[in-house]
């Protein structure tokens, strides 16, 4: 078993720090917070409840030393949001970091933002299309866990397949993708977020999030702009080469839509009454990460990729435009745009080439 380095200690590093100690991997925790961590040194480990069992789980070594985190480690596993990740790649170059990193998730544009802020001393880099699991914190050392990924995507960086095959030691429900064009467009938040958080965007001001975002924010009309949303992620990721799952059988895989509204092709239903995400409260902001991450690092990037396939995203784009608009500050500017991934200047080809690793075979019948 493997001796992991799990960076970020939000609701995501909990459930993997539980999740993979129960599974008989060692796990040192970390996170730059010392306010984060101090209630877990306290408990010396993580309280849970829901899909991973009710109890407790000690955690070997919790540090907010990144090298001491790292020091012997067999891989670093990324357990944070997408803004988080210019910043930890800037402190893992000041490390000198060279253990393998798997993202965990990469989001959209993960494993190349993280490579450009590496540069030329990068480590062996993977991602995961989806966080493997859905959990909240309802304590500052508690995590409850509704969901456990069923099914997610990995691919890594030409160079990085020792990131890869760990990835997918840690995560046996991981299926290897060519490239890390086809895990980032398989990021189901960038279609399942944006639309709800749009237009319930006067319902979350009045009343501070105070509804549950999936069951009651998916209404018929949210869900018809979620399919044409989905349409042109299927689009842009056929332009790459990629024969990905609509959204519907996407979440299916992974396990967080209703099996019988999903089987009878009810997108609205499948995501309401969805168990891992049916109770899951809505932002309670402007500032949640629904709106702080799922645009300048959801659509921003996948709206790059669309212009370098060129493929038309009208959807993406108001729903990006209206967000940019009524978020203070905006989404865009500050967003993972094609300079951030590395991809500035590139055509299609050249981006190909940029993220295929010869030694990675695609999956039959899946991609071309």
């Amino acid at each position: 078993m493997s001796l992991v380095a799990i960076l970020g200690a939000g609701a995501g590093g909990a459930a993997a720090a539980v999740d993979l100690t129960q599974r008989g991997h060692r796990v040192t925790l970390w996170n730059r917070s010392p306010q984060t961590l101090a209630p877990l040194e306290a408990a010396g480990g993580v309280h849970h409840e829901g899909l991973l069992g009710d109890g407790f789980t000690a955690i070997g070594r919790i540090t907010t030393d990144l090298a001491e985190a790292l020091h012997g480690a067999d891989a670093a596993l990324i357990c944070l949001p997408s803004p988080a990740h210019g910043g930890l790649g800037d402190a893992l170059r000041a490390v000198g970091a060279d253990v393998p990193v798997v993202l965990n998730p990469g989001h959209t544009g993960g494993a190349l933002h993280l490579a450009d802020r590496l540069g030329v001393a990068a480590p062996a880099i993977a991602e995961l299309s989806t966080l493997t699991y859905v959990a909240r914190k309802p304590g500052p050392d508690r995590v409850r866990v509704t969901g456990v990924a069923g099914r997610v995507h990995a691919a890594c960086l030409p160079g990085g397949e020792a990131a890869l095959e760990l990835a997918c030691e840690l995560y046996p429900c991981a299926v290897k993708e060519r490239d890390v064009i086809a895990t980032g467009l398989a990021n189901v938040n960038l279609v399942l977020h944006p639309p709800a958080a749009v237009l319930s965007v006067a319902w979350v001001e009045v009343s501070g999030g105070d509804f549950a975002f999936y069951a009651d924010a998916t209404t018929p009309a949210v869900a018809r702009v979620i399919a044409a949303l989905d349409a042109e992620r299927l689009a842009v990721a056929a332009a790459f080469g990629h024969r990905l799952d609509p959204l519907l059988d996407e979440m299916a895989a992974i396990g967080t839509v209703d099996p019988e509204a999903a089987r009878a092709g009810d997108l609205r239903s499948a995501i309401a009454r969805g168990e891992a995400n049916r109770t899951i409260r809505a932002p309670d902001s402007l500032a949640h990460r629904y709106y702080t991450e799922d645009f300048g690092y959801g659509l921003v990037p996948f709206c790059a990729l669309a212009d370098i396939a060129s493929v038309g995203t009208p959807t993406a784009r108001a729903l990006l435009a209206l967000a940019d608009t009524f978020v203070v500050g905006g989404v865009v500017a500050d967003g993972l745009g094609g300079d951030r991934l590395g991809l500035g200047g590139l055509d299609l080809d050249d981006v190909l080439e940029r993220v295929r690793s010869s030694t990675v075979a695609p999956i039959a019948g899946r991609q071309g």
